[in-house]
């Protein structure tokens, strides 16, 4: 877990680096609004669904990760509209902490509630829902 935040703080700094060496363009156009930066508790999440999730899940949680195609039944859609909809976020809580079996779905999806501490585990939550794609 030292190594995850180490990561985080590594990958942190990189983007702040080299968002002070970007050019500045003198252009006369109108500043454009650039969408608002993840929160940090959001972009732990991500680097926490990143190391655990993604194998499974894939990078934009559409259940076609790496390992998906190995797996019987394949990992849930976590963007899809109506699963974002239909689960409340005590019930993604539940799930992540107590695993598939746990919550009466795929036994495949092993319980991190041993691995990650509970703020992990809402951080990776939280991320979860910032998956929803448009639909």
């Amino acid at each position: 877990m030292k190594r995850l935040a180490a990561g985080a703080l590594a990958v942190i700094a990189a983007l702040a680096a080299v968002a002070l060496c970007a050019p500045r363009s003198a252009s006369s156009e109108p500043a454009r609004r650039t969408p608002a930066a993840p929160s940090y508790e959001l972009r732990l999440g991500m680097l926490t669904y990143q190391y655990y999730c993604q194998t499974c899940h894939g990078e934009s949680g559409a259940g076609d990760g790496f390992n998906a195609f190995n797996l019987d039944p394949r990992p849930r859609d976590l963007s899809d509209p109506a699963f974002q909809k239909k689960k409340s976020d005590a019930d993604l809580l539940d799930a992540i902490r107590r695993g598939g079996a746990g919550v009466g779905l795929s036994p495949l999806m092993p319980p991190w509630g041993r691995t990650l501490s509970a703020r992990e585990i809402e951080q990776v939550a939280a991320y979860v829902r910032s998956l929803k794609r448009a639909g």
